[in-house]
């Protein structure tokens, strides 16, 4: 879904089950990540009777709540990232271009919404995602861009990127 630039992905999707006097009543928790393909990305959860509902209010949480991340070349990210939450784990690799969007699950959906577009990834340990986003998010968040590393060190970026020699 596309609405002025941001792009909404459904991640999970639970049923969940209250026993009552007169039976069960059911109610669905929606996960959604937001993003627009530019380095910005937003997760949300949400909660109500109706899935509709649902993903509207996870939704809205995921748009308020949304963050710039650093991208080398718009396509990729900067370093490899490993990071962790509760049990969930995940491995993420910058991969040269023409490699595509290498993950599964929640962190292909994060992947496509944040624009990166040349990625190794592997979540490791749980597969809840929530878990996997909260790790993914965390790990982006902590990663040092080039541009970040020469503003604390005070250097030249050319003196922080090595460059490769060519034969």
């Amino acid at each position: 879904m596309r609405e002025n630039g941001i792009i909404e992905k459904l991640v999970a999707i639970n049923r969940i089950t209250k026993v009552v006097k007169g039976g069960r009543r059911f109610g669905f928790a929606a996960l959604v990540v937001v993003g627009d393909q530019k380095g910005s990305i937003g997760i949300g959860k949400g909660k109500s009777k109706q899935v509709p509902d649902a993903i509207k209010k996870a939704t809205e949480v995921a748009k308020k709540s949304m963050i710039k991340i650093p991208l080398k070349d718009g396509r990729t990210l900067h370093h490899d990232i490993y990071s962790k939450n509760g049990s969930g784990k995940i491995l993420m690799r910058s991969a040269p271009t023409g490699t595509g969007i290498i993950a599964g699950g929640s962190v292909r959906a994060v992947c496509e919404v944040l624009g990166i577009q040349d990625v190794v990834a592997k979540s490791l340990g749980s597969p809840n995602p929530h878990n996997v986003l909260k790790a993914l998010i965390s790990g982006l968040k902590n990663q040092s861009s080039p541009k970040h590393l020469s503003a604390l060190r005070g250097k030249k970026i050319s003196e922080i990127v090595k460059k490769r020699e060519t034969k």
